[in-house]
């Protein structure tokens, strides 16, 4: 169940559960018998699905305690069990020499959400601070000998108790200001980070400690050992030099209040004492030297995590130089298609969007960004025309009818439409006419880039023309063609929902012209054989659309504004709230084909494919990522169209997320 725990300053601790019917169960409880004051507060979580939650009422002097809450639900109302778990004093107040030097406990975290058995503490001054790390480990218990003969311990009967042990603990320190820990799993940096293994430095590995002199210092989760530091002013410092030493400023420095670092530790987030957001980048290496395929290595293999887990990327987009991006995107692929088929169609949207966001990093590589997107909304499309096929006998053990349009459509060859749909079972895909008509905004885009791909084909030889890529691709050229029969079938029983062609004859069959080119163009690059190269006949006929048809003018996503993109020469930016960043265009990328767009040109909703005009009238939303714009009202209450439109409540097609534009969208 979803749901959120608090812990009040005078020891109880609440909980308060989401049930699905939208009613909110709460209850809440004391820690323990004996209640005391809380200042600092933080819980993990244990594999068995318990919350464990550490306090301490700010006194060094006191224990950190720590607790088992149990949460469940019965009898529809919400249960809080307790237990006491072993509790610890800080190394720093059981030594004599340093009892009374670090009177308070500022920072109490957990090492990492899942894991309740490390915790790190720090201790301060009002001029230093001292940190620790503590591990709960579990321990045989020695039994006295006169025990043993009565009963010997034998085997894993030996009786077992639980004990905080220190880990490692830091020399004084300035006073910290704030502490934030890395996301990522400490058995991933250790074990399985093979090129981690070649250096000793990698952000994944530390911790960030800010300091009141305005420093951040990265230092090992674990041994606590300083990894690299970071100063705020011009003036680098030695890091041997004694606090005491160093020259005081007049008035208070500038100081991170609060940080955190991002999912792969190479952005780190904070708010100062003046109130300013500041990002600051955090290289792979730490700042040490790396060969380029190391430091390749190092970003594959975090762009890899970031695919599998599903944590977003940008941060490691960063570290990408615009020389990296071919060579990231070909290895990723590569280790892409070494997994096994089932991975490798969960992970087929986001590879891609993937792919999108680095190509946009290079000049060279940016009319790709708009194939991978087209990618992206060919399959989103053909998944939800799929799904909206149902067989004419339910409870059939037979394949779906979008699994037969498949498998006919691969191996029946013939590039006549009506022979390829006579092998199909038509009554399974009769649909309501309103539901083809209101999807018809969607079929069109799929005739208008099927007649795009085709009269490019001629001009294959310039890669900087955006759908070049899908000459080659077999298996969106596939699909292209299942959508192909799936509208000629559709055609027959709503012709208003057919794409609409401007021909130059009005005899002439677009549709099956169409699809006798493309199955032409398929079958060179299908996935059985080697790929050959389209014959000369193909390529004539491709000549001849443009004096067939109307060639459309395809409405491609705008070129990206993002900041990720600004941040490779890694000069610093300032950026002011609710103020959008005045930001040089690429010269490069507004020049290429297809990308160019004139001023007052018709806006598009990119996702329902309708047109906005200049000045669009409804309220709309765009893609931080992608730059994607769609209405944020549905102007169609029609289920095919909102089963289509919940796809893009929370996340953009590429994954972006979505913030509200004005009514007049750039």
């Amino acid at each position: 169940m979803e749901g959120w725990i608090a812990v009040t300053v005078s020891g109880l601790v609440t909980v308060s559960l989401l049930k699905p019917s939208g009613q909110v169960l709460t209850s809440t409880e004391s820690l323990c018998r004996l209640r005391g004051r809380v200042a600092l507060a933080d819980i993990a979580f244990t594999g068995g699905g318990n919350i464990v939650v550490a306090t301490a009422d700010g006194s060094s002097a006191s224990p950190v305690q720590f607790y088992k809450v149990c949460v469940s639900v019965v009898s529809e109302k919400c249960r809080i069990d307790t237990e006491i778990l072993p509790s610890l004093f800080m190394r720093c107040t059981t030594d004599l020499n340093r009892k009374d030097k670090f009177p308070a406990i500022t920072h109490l975290k957990f090492l990492a959400r899942d894991m309740s058995e490390q915790v790190l503490l720090c201790a301060s001054s009002q001029t230093s601070s001292i940190v620790e790390c503590w591990s709960l480990r579990k321990e045989g218990l020695p039994v006295n000998n006169i025990f043993q003969q009565i009963s010997p311990v034998v085997g894993d009967k030996q009786p077992m108790i639980l004990k905080w042990r220190i880990l490692s603990a830091t020399n004084d320190l300035d006073r910290v200001s704030a502490v934030a820990l890395p996301k990522l799993p400490i058995s991933l940096t250790n074990t399985d980070l093979k090129v981690a293994s070649d250096t000793q430095f990698y952000p994944g590995l530390g911790l960030a400690l800010a300091f009141h002199d305005g420093s951040v210092h990265i230092v090992h989760r674990l041994s606590l050992q300083t990894m690299a530091i970071f100063f705020s002013s011009t003036a680098p410092r030695s890091m041997d030099e004694p606090a005491i030493k160093r020259p005081r400023t007049t008035g208070p420095t500038v100081h991170f209040k609060a940080m955190q670092l991002s999912w792969t530790s190479l952005a780190l987030v904070g708010i100062d004492n003046h109130g300013k957001l500041s990002m600051l980048r955090i290289s792979p290496s730490m700042g040490h030297t790396l060969d380029v395929n190391l430091a390749l290595r190092h970003l594959l293999f975090l762009l890899e995590y970031c695919m599998v887990t599903g944590y977003d990327w940008w941060d490691i987009l960063l570290h990408v130089q615009p020389a990296m991006v071919q060579s990231l995107v070909e290895r990723l692929h590569e280790e892409y298609t070494r997994q096994k088929a089932a991975l490798q169609q969960v992970l087929s949207t986001r590879i891609l969007a993937m792919k999108a966001s680095l190509c946009k990093l290079s000049p060279c590589t940016v009319t790709l960004v708009c194939d991978y997107h087209a990618k992206l909304f060919l399959i989103a499309i053909s998944s939800t025309l799929k799904s909206l096929l149902r067989p004419h006998i339910l409870n059939t053990p037979d394949k779906s009818p979008g699994d037969r349009l498949t498998e006919i459509c691969a191996k029946i060859t013939d590039v006549d439409i009506d022979k390829v749909m006579i092998n199909l079972k038509t009554e399974e895909f009769v649909l309501d006419m309103n539901t083809l008509q209101a999807l018809q905004q969607l079929l069109q885009w799929v005739g208008d880039f099927v007649l795009y791909l085709l009269a490019s084909l001629p001009n294959q030889g310039a890669p900087l023309r955006p759908g070049h890529s899908f000459l080659r691709d077999g298996t969106s050229l596939g699909m292209l063609r299942e959508l192909m029969v799936v509208i000629r079938i559709w055609g027959l029983l709503k012709p208003s929902c057919l794409p609409v062609y401007t021909a130059t004859s009005d005899t002439q069959d677009s549709m099956s012209l169409l699809f006798r080119l493309l199955t032409k163009l398929w079958i060179c690059c299908r996935d059985e054989g080697p790929t050959s190269e389209p014959d000369e006949t193909l390529v004539d006929e491709c000549c001849l659309l443009p004096s067939q048809l109307l060639i459309p003018s395809l409405d491609w996503l705008p070129v990206s504004d993002g900041l990720v993109s600004r941040l490779q020469p890694k000069q610093p930016l300032r950026l002011h709230f609710g103020k959008a960043p005045i930001l040089p265009g690429s010269a490069t990328t507004l020049q290429l084909d297809g990308l160019i767009r004139a001023t007052g040109q018709p806006k598009i909703d990119h996702l329902r494919r309708l047109h906005l005009g200049a000045h669009p009238t409804e309220e709309c939303k765009a893609c931080t990522r992608c730059g994607c714009v769609t209405m944020l009202k549905s102007p169609n209450k029609t289920t095919a169209v909102k089963q289509w439109e919940q796809r893009w409540i929370k996340n953009c097609l590429c994954g972006g997320l979505w913030r509200r534009m004005p009514l007049s969208c750039p």
